[in-house]
C-alpha cells in the first residue's frame, strides 16, 4: 500500500475511536502515564518493497520502549490466528505487545499499574 493511503487510514481510525480506545487514551495522552509518550493509531512499517509499504496500525504505541498496546474487543475472539501472526511479525521487529481486553478497562488504576509493570519487566 502507498504511504498516502496508509496515512489516510490511520487518520480515519483516530477520528473514529472505539469507546474503549477513548477511555484508555484519556489516561495515556499528554504523557499522563509516568511521563511516557503514547501515540494513538500510529502506523508501524515492517517492510518496504519498491514503493509499497507493509504496516500495522496498533491502538497505542510508545516509541521510547517499543511498546504496543492492543485493546481486544469481541472481534478478536474471531481473529485469534490473524492476531497471533501479526504479533509474531511485530515481535520479530523488536516490538513488545500488551493485549488488554475491553472489559478490563473498568478498573483503570489496575490497568495503568499493569502497563507500568509491563514496561518495567519487558521493555527495559
Amino acid at each position: 500500500m502507498k504511504y498516502r493511503e496508509i496515512k489516510r487510514i490511520a487518520g480515519e481510525l483516530r477520528k473514529n475511536p472505539t469507546q474503549s480506545e477513548s477511555i484508555l487514551w484519556n489516561h495515556l495522552r499528554k504523557r499522563k502515564l509516568s511521563g511516557f509518550k503514547f501515540l494513538r493509531q500510529h502506523p508501524l512499517y515492517y517492510e518496504h518493497v519498491n514503493n509499497d509499504h507493509y504496516f500495522f496500525i496498533p491502538d497505542f504505541y510508545c516509541q521510547e520502549v517499543k511498546l504496543i498496546i492492543e485493546l481486544d474487543g469481541s472481534i478478536h475472539d474471531r481473529r485469534k490466528e490473524k492476531d497471533k501472526m501479526r504479533d509474531e511479525i511485530l515481535k520479530n521487529h523488536g516490538f513488545k505487545i500488551l493485549r488488554i481486553k475491553n472489559q478490563e478497562l473498568t478498573d483503570m488504576e489496575r490497568i495503568k499499574e499493569r502497563i507500568l509493570n509491563y514496561i518495567l519487566k519487558e521493555c527495559t
